[in-house]
């Protein structure tokens, strides 16, 4: 029995899960050597440890605390650290980039605030400066040539975290990783200003230059790494070093997101966790706000951890992470996306999760804009005039009408009710303001495929997104989308095929794939196609309504019938689905049934307002229940209603021929079968009628007494009209004049 999963009640809880095993949980905390494992148990301890001791060390926590952002560490509140000043006191401008700060994402020492004053710039500030104004114009190699040069002089953790992100940003990802897994002094050294002096027969030599008194800073040695990335630590120096991964979570962070893109799908779960591993620490969730106003990096792990679900396809898992993350921060608009534009949540269900989240507790100030955006992006299916009073508010009080999302909002309702010409004028201007827009560009090759006047411009638009950008899947969607219009259903489905290789989570691409088996008439294969959709989006209903369509036109009604219940227990408003169940009962004998389920799919098209044309189907079934109830009146009036939307609807005409057969009327019921195969020339159904209606009419022969009424009522008729005219006949003549009349017409 095919079932889903009831929407949630209330507002989003987290669920509670044990506390996570480590092998590190043994030793001692500030030691490497013992451990292999790169669980985050260890982070939690060190953060809940930090967080017994706050008191003492208020800053102790801060590179362990998940509901910071990473803005601390951002290249324009990084180092260089302080503003330089020299002692020639000249009043130069400073870089931007030298901003002056006090935090950064490993915390410093009260002592080094103590020295700002008499602190100068040294080789290692300017390189500092320079390595992240080349990030800022994006010139990556010469921020990590640089940057390289300074994690050797000062092996300072904050620099090492920096040349692991210029090594993600040109796609380094394993140096990235080696890098951040690299163990390094818990407590950052003092910075130098410059590098260390070199030696001169075991002695330092004089430095030059102009410098701060007292000792010369020297660099720490770079520790071993052991074969295989395994890490091997002398006992020596063993005490007061640790993995970058276990200092600060946003090592942890980057070093996951290194392994997800390498494809070590394994090394990550155990670098994130199965679950969440701050949930039971105390200091986590919704309420807990965020110091820095920035996205916490807990709700970046578990959206980071929902994509690692999804590649290890586990669904259920990967909804839960994200809607973890999306509860903790409201502001991970990247783990909304996943679950809208995935279905992951049916349409009821994501629009109760939507707005029961924390937006006054995490925005104050922005949560009604917030709330708003986010509800604009919900599917359309239900709340209508909450959908359409949270787009006037977006025009009217946030000056939003030219917006790209905002107008996608308009171009879904109106694609919704059915309106392709209104959805393509509203989606032309989204291109126009941007060249792709991934939520629209669906829409938009939709509707072009629905208007036949259309199709030339399809054609053009697909080469051009080929062309253009040749890696993004909707360019190959487009192609896909031109072949099914011109029914090449192999070349169709080939490029379908394509598009969902190159993005698994594109929906569209995996619902047209099924079409073009359906239309082809491989209906057992469009089944298989269709089932597998609805196995990776589990909240949208049309992969399981489309398998009871299949299940109709292959007489399978009680597989039919599961799937359609399936569906509408996820959106049971609509009027397509409602349609379908009406079929259904209609198949099975249920007449009455029927008539109230087509009648409900009319009356919920009137709501989405939505063209009287596109619903004629519709019309025609509910005439058809009513011709099976012998309501023929109500039929005649129900089929009227399609040909005056089509006076050339074949069927129509056939339909409305069969009501004048069957209440005797033959000569319109000939009319009507004339008319209908006049459109439809090669009707069988039709053809077959016709010639039953004439055979009716010329064996024909009324009775003799009815006869013979006839013949007095005209004969009487006669006589009347004679007199008027003053011209008398004889009443045998008349009879006589009858009687060849009625043998003629025998």
């Amino acid at each position: 029995m095919i079932t889903s999963t009831p929407p949630p009640a209330g507002i989003f809880a987290v669920p509670s899960v044990p506390s996570l095993p480590s092998p590190s949980g043994s030793r001692a905390r500030s030691s490497i050597g013992s451990s292999f494992s790169f669980g985050p148990q260890q982070l939690v301890d060190l953060y809940l440890d930090a967080n017994s001791s706050t008191a003492s060390n208020p800053n102790s926590n801060f590179a362990l605390d998940p509901n910071r952002s990473v803005l601390p560490a951002s290249p324009l509140r990084s180092s260089p650290r302080r503003p330089r000043r020299p002692k020639d006191g000249s009043s130069r401008h400073p870089h931007p980039l030298a901003n002056d700060t006090t935090t950064d994402i490993f915390q410093d020492s009260d002592d080094d605030a103590d020295d700002e004053s008499e602190y100068e710039w040294g080789m290692v500030d300017r390189m500092r400066l320079w390595r992240h104004d080349a990030l800022m114009q994006h010139l990556y190699d010469t921020a990590a040539f640089w940057g390289d040069k300074i994690v050797s002089w000062t092996n300072d953790p904050n620099d090492a975290f920096w040349l692991a992100q210029t090594y993600f940003m040109t796609h380094q990802y394993s140096r990235a990783e080696r890098l951040l897994t690299r163990p390094f002094p818990t407590s950052p050294p003092n910075r130098p200003s410059s590098p260390p002096p070199p030696l001169t027969n075991g002695h330092l030599s004089s430095a030059k230059g102009k410098g701060r008194d007292g000792p010369v800073p020297t660099a720490m040695p770079r520790l071993p790494m052991g074969p295989g990335g395994i890490v091997e630590v002398p006992e020596d120096m063993q005490k007061g070093v640790s993995r970058l991964v276990d200092m600060s979570v946003a090592c942890r962070y980057l070093a996951a997101q290194c392994q997800v893109r390498q494809g070590n799908w394994a090394d990550a779960t155990e670098m994130l966790g199965e679950a969440n591993p701050f949930r039971n620490s105390g200091r986590s969730g919704p309420a807990v706000p965020n110091l820095d106003g920035g996205i916490k990096i807990e709700a970046s792990m578990c959206n980071l951890r929902g994509i690692l679900m999804l590649k290890l396809n586990r669904g259920d898992q990967a909804k839960l992470c994200f809607m973890e993350a999306l509860a903790l921060d409201v502001k991970c608009y990247d783990s909304f996306e996943q679950l809208i534009s995935g279905e992951m949540m049916m349409p009821e269900e994501e629009w109760e999760f939507v707005q029961s989240l924390a937006y006054a507790q995490q925005t104050p100030q922005d949560a009604e804009f917030v709330q708003l955006m986010y509800t604009a992006r919900l599917r359309k299916y239900k709340h209508a005039v909450e959908h359409a009073l949270t787009r006037q508010r977006l025009v009217d009080e946030y000056g939003l009408g030219d917006n790209p999302d905002v107008l996608f909002s308009f171009a879904d309702a109106l694609y919704v009710q059915f309106r392709w010409a209104d959805c393509f004028a509203i989606t032309s201007r989204i291109l126009g303001l941007v060249s792709i827009h991934n939520p629209t560009m669906p829409l938009h090759i939709a509707c072009m495929y629905h208007l036949s006047h259309l199709h030339s411009k399809l054609f053009i638009l697909a080469h051009e997104m080929v062309d253009r950008e040749p890696e993004n899947p909707l360019s190959w969607y487009a192609v896909g989308v031109w072949y099914l219009h011109n029914s090449d259903w192999p070349a169709a489905r080939q490029y379908f095929s394509k598009t969902s290789l190159m993005d698994p989570r594109f929906g569209p691409a995996w619902v047209a794939f099924a079409h073009t088996f359906a239309l082809e008439g491989e209906h057992d294969h469009a089944v298989t196609a269709y089932s597998t959709c609805a196995r990776m989006f589990t909240g949208s209903h049309l992969p399981l309504m489309f398998v009871g369509m299949e299940n109709i036109v292959l007489s399978n009604h009680m597989v039919a019938d599961e799937a359609l219940n399936a569906a509408n227990s996820m959106c049971d408003s609509d009027p397509l689905l409602v349609n379908e169940l009406g079929v259904m009962a209609f198949n099975h004998g249920q007449y009455d049934k029927a008539v109230g389920l087509f009648q409900h799919a009319l009356d919920l098209a009137q709501v989405t307002q939505s063209s009287q044309k596109t619903w004629a189907t519709t019309y025609l079934n509910l005439g058809t229940c009513y011709r099976k109830l012998k309501r023929y009146d109500e039929a005649q009036s129900t089929y009227q209603k399609v040909l005056d939307l089509d006076p050339r609807h074949p069927v129509a005409l056939g339909f409305m021929g069969i009501i004048y057969h069957l209440t005797d009327q033959l000569e319109k019921a000939i009319l009507k079968y004339h008319a209908a195969l006049s459109v439809e020339q090669l009707n069988s159904h039709i053809m077959e009628l016709l010639q039953l209606a004439l055979e009716q009419t010329s064996t024909i022969t009324p009775k003799m007494t009815e006869f013979k009424q006839i013949i007095r009522t005209l004969r009487d008729k006669y006589q009347r009209h004679s007199k008027r005219k003053g011209k008398q006949k004889a009443p045998e003549a008349a009879v006589d004049a009858g009687a060849g009349d009625a043998m003629h017409i025998g």
